[in-house]
């Protein structure tokens, strides 16, 4: 307790999140471990990134760029502290050992048994720190496909999750954002938290494993879910559901409006505000599986009577009527929806000169709130307060005043 107290004194993360007080030494790089330890930042943690003299690679990973800097970096770094270490150096090594050893969370996505000579792996790491929570990410496990490289879009494709992305008559296409990255990331926080509870409870350490292949499984769901239970193979259907209807874009008189009716009370509601109370007593859309087995015939339907306004009035009058549906917008149009209906999704991270915006940790606590302390580091910013720090050679609240005023 005596590291963690003298740590949080020497870097000062203010707020008092839920998981203040603990300590993760970030061996991860490029998305799916960056992305997990900006969330667990954000709640409090005090994250150390370690990171080779090159740096992280997302460093470089431009455009587009904010001053110089790669906005990939910067949308998932904040929160931070950075020290740069070459493992091929001794004392380097020796550091990122000691590190490994103070830490309450391990987290890294080396390739499988790719630690172990450095002496970094978790029975290394345990053996030293009995209770620390190891997280490893990997692309495909540590088994069969430990030897293959893990890139989102290799999953993506490997997964099944390429082959529904699209029109029919299109060819497959990649999500938009590396989502199973994203996935992965969610699940490493959920099996830190978990362990973390666990050695709460019990004292014991454990090694927590995520992968993206399996990630990229479970976050199918309803597909994947299809084929395990049923044997269905689930096809590219472009923005149509395979289960009910209408749940898509559909055309407006001046663009695309997208409705997501799940029941037969919202198809009556969307009838009557259509002027088309006819479509509910035809037998062919009456209910669920009707309007999903007769889609086409009803969508020509819809598009006439949704054909009489456009996209933006159709969205307030459907919307007042409790029907579920929402514009098409670009990601600015987004955020400033975001804005309008109160949700704040702009913060900023840091002070002064430093102060940089970001996309707002979409978890809210209403006794631990999120903080938003630290921009996004330099490589290697920090090297020399935490060697301090693990040296122990100085009272660690004379030095955070120092640096403080310095």
């Amino acid at each position: 307790m005596e590291d963690h107290n003298r740590l949080e004194e020497l870097l000062a993360r203010s707020g008092q999140g839920p998981l203040s007080g603990t300590i993760i030494a970030d061996f991860g790089r490029v998305l799916a471990g960056p992305y997990c330890t900006m969330l667990l930042a954000d709640m409090g943690a005090t994250v150390i990134k370690v990171e080779s003299p090159i740096g992280d690679e997302t460093r470089a990973w431009m455009p587009p760029e904010h001053e110089g800097k790669s906005t990939y970096y910067l949308s998932i770094n904040r929160n931070k502290l950075s020290i740069e270490l070459d493992f091929s150096d001794p004392g380097d090594l020796a550091t990122a050992r000691e590190l490994a050893a103070r830490a309450d969370v391990v987290i890294e996505n080396f390739k499988p048994g790719g630690l172990e000579k450095f002496g970094l792996d978790y029975q290394s790491v345990a053996a030293q720190n009995p209770d620390v929570i190891f997280t490893s990410i990997t692309g495909f496990g540590t088994a069969g496909g430990a030897s293959l490289p893990g890139y989102d879009l290799l999953v993506q494709a490997a997964s099944g999750l390429m082959s529904l992305t699209g029109a029919p008559e299109t060819e497959p296409f990649r999500a938009g954002v590396a989502v199973v990255d994203v996935f992965t990331g969610m699940h490493a926080c959920i099996g830190i938290l978990a362990a973390l509870n666990h050695r709460r409870v019990t004292g014991e350490g454990q090694r927590v494993e995520v992968n993206l292949m399996s990630s990229a499984l479970s976050g199918l769901v309803n597909q994947t879910g299809a084929y395990a239970i049923a044997g269905v193979v689930p096809t590219r259907m472009g923005n149509e559901h395979p289960s009910i209807y209408p749940y898509e874009p559909i055309a407006t008189g001046d663009g695309e409006i997208v409705l997501a009716i799940g029941n037969d009370r919202q198809f009556r509601v969307l009838c009557r505000e259509l002027g088309t109370p006819e479509l509910v007593e035809d037998p062919r859309f009456a209910f669920a599986p009707d309007r999903s087995r007769n889609r086409l015939d009803l969508r020509p339907l819809l598009e006439a009577a949704l054909s009489h306004a456009t996209a933006t009035e159709w969205f307030e009058r459907l919307t007042a009527a409790g029907i579920p549906c929402a514009p098409i917008q670009d990601v600015a149009a987004g955020v400033q929806f975001a804005e309008r209906i109160g949700l704040d999704p702009i913060v900023q991270a840091g002070s002064g000169d430093d102060s940089l915006s970001g996309i707002r940790n979409p978890i809210t606590f209403s006794q631990t709130p999120a903080t938003y302390d630290k921009a996004p580091p330099e490589l290697g910013a920090d090297t020399e307060l935490v060697r301090r720090w693990l040296a122990g050679s100085s009272p660690l609240a004379s030095i955070s005043a120092k640096e403080a005023t310095a």
